[in-house]
C-alpha cells in the first residue's frame, strides 16, 4: 500500500472516530418521547461503533502513515479555539437574553461554519457540503422552534447527529474501498 493511500486511510479513520463521537453527543441533546427516543439511542450506538472502527483503523495505520503535517497544526488549533470561543460567548449571551433553548442551534451553526476553513486545511473538500448542511439544520431548527411547538433542540440534535454520523460512515467506506 502506498504511503499516500495509508495516510488517507488513517485520516479517514480519524474522521470516523471524531465525527462518530460528536454524532453520539448530538444524538444525546434532544429529549424525546418514544419511538424517537429509541431511534436516537440506536443512532448513538451506531455512532459509537463507527467511532470505534475509525479508532481501530487509525491506530493500526499509525506507524505506517506518513509524518503529520506540522504546518497545519497551528491553523487547526486557531480554528478550534475560534469555534469554542464563538460557541461559548454566543451561548453565554443567549442564556443571558433568555434564549437558552436555542444554544444548541447556535452551536450547530458554529460547528457548520468551522468546516469551511477546515476543508482546505484537512484537504477534504467534502467538509464544505457538510458545513452547508449543518448550517441548514441550524436554520431549520431555529425556524421550527419559533414557529411550532417542536423543540429546536430536537431538530438540531437529530439533524446534526444524522449528518455527522453519515459523514463518519462515508469516511470509513472511502477508507475500505479497494485501491
Amino acid at each position: 500500500m502506498s504511503d499516500l493511500l495509508t495516510a488517507n486511510r488513517r485520516q479517514a479513520g480519524l474522521t470516523a472516530l471524531y465525527l462518530g463521537i460528536f454524532a453520539m453527543v448530538w444524538f444525546s441533546v434532544p429529549a424525546a418521547e418514544q419511538p424517537l427516543r429509541a431511534l436516537l439511542v440506536a443512532g448513538s450506538i451506531i455512532a459509537v461503533l463507527t467511532a470505534v472502527v475509525g479508532g481501530v483503523l487509525s491506530a493500526r495505520l499509525r506507524g505506517a502513515a506518513t509524518p503529520r503535517d506540522r504546518a497545519a497544526d497551528r491553523p487547526y488549533l486557531l480554528i478550534v479555539i475560534a469555534e469554542f470561543a464563538a460557541a461559548g460567548l454566543g451561548a453565554a449571551l443567549m442564556a443571558a437574553a433568555g434564549w437558552s433553548e436555542y444554544v444548541p442551534v447556535l452551536v450547530c451553526l458554529v460547528v457548520g461554519l468551522h468546516f469551511f476553513p477546515l476543508a482546505p486545511l484537512l484537504r477534504d473538500p467534502l467538509l464544505r457540503p457538510l458545513g452547508v448542511a449543518m448550517c441548514l439544520v441550524a436554520a431549520a431548527a431555529f425556524v421550527t422552534g419559533l414557529a411550532s411547538g417542536v423543540s429546536a433542540g430536537l431538530v438540531v440534535g437529530t439533524g446534526a447527529g444524522v449528518l455527522l454520523l453519515a459523514y463518519a460512515v462515508q469516511a470509513l467506506v472511502r477508507a475500505y474501498r479497494p485501491a
